[in-house]
């Protein structure tokens, strides 16, 4: 298999992104990708076995894209209560940009049984946010008796579900500014010291 950082990669991933939204996964042809990839049909076969590997690569490119997104709008020093904001945020921005393609990303992941490889796709994203809560904990910005590593991982689902109840549940009885006050003020308390 080939480096996740080739171009080629990353061209196939954007093509599956691209066809797999707009005729779905089942209908969605290794051809059809490979065009739109630019590249010759057996070149997808040196990346992914099959189109259903696509799927883990997909919810990993599209946590890559948050993760990096939020790492750039994050100033050095911010308070870990303006880059929970900006995690709120990008997430909802993600989210609304590429509601078509989360659905099959969980419908195929579930569908293959390969809910095992959340975890590792989303690794690197729960670690980071424990980095950035252990710093707030020694900063006495949140609770000190904080389970950091359990905490990162519910708070990143939280704002993932919210996110897509919002976008894909439809669940707009409130202005997009007031939901995302809510769920963070919701999450704010929760960690703030007593």
């Amino acid at each position: 298999m080939q480096k996740k950082s080739d171009d080629k990669y990353k061209r196939i991933l954007q093509a599956s992104i691209e066809v797999i939204s707009e005729k779905g996964l089942h209908k969605a042809s290794i051809s059809e990708i490979a065009k739109k990839a630019g590249i010759a049909q057996g070149t997808f076969y040196l990346y992914f076995k099959s189109k259903h590997d696509l799927i883990p690569a997909i919810a990993d490119y599209l946590l890559t894209l948050t993760l990096k997104s939020v790492q750039e709008e994050v100033k050095e020093g911010e308070s870990f209560w303006d880059t929970l904001k900006v995690l709120i945020a990008d997430t909802f921005k993600i989210t609304e940009k590429h509601k078509d393609i989360i659905v099959l990303v969980y419908s195929g992941l579930a569908f293959n049984h390969s809910l095992d490889k959340w975890e590792l796709v989303y690794e690197p994203y729960y670690s980071w946010l424990g980095n950035v809560m252990e710093k707030a904990v020694k900063q006495n910005e949140i609770r000190s008796t904080t389970n950091v590593k359990w905490t990162s991982k519910t708070i990143i689902n939280l704002i993932e579900n919210a996110a897509e109840r919002y976008y894909i549940g439809q669940e707009q009885d409130q202005s997009l500014e007031k939901y995302q006050a809510e769920l963070f003020n919701f999450i704010k308390r929760s960690l703030l010291n007593e």
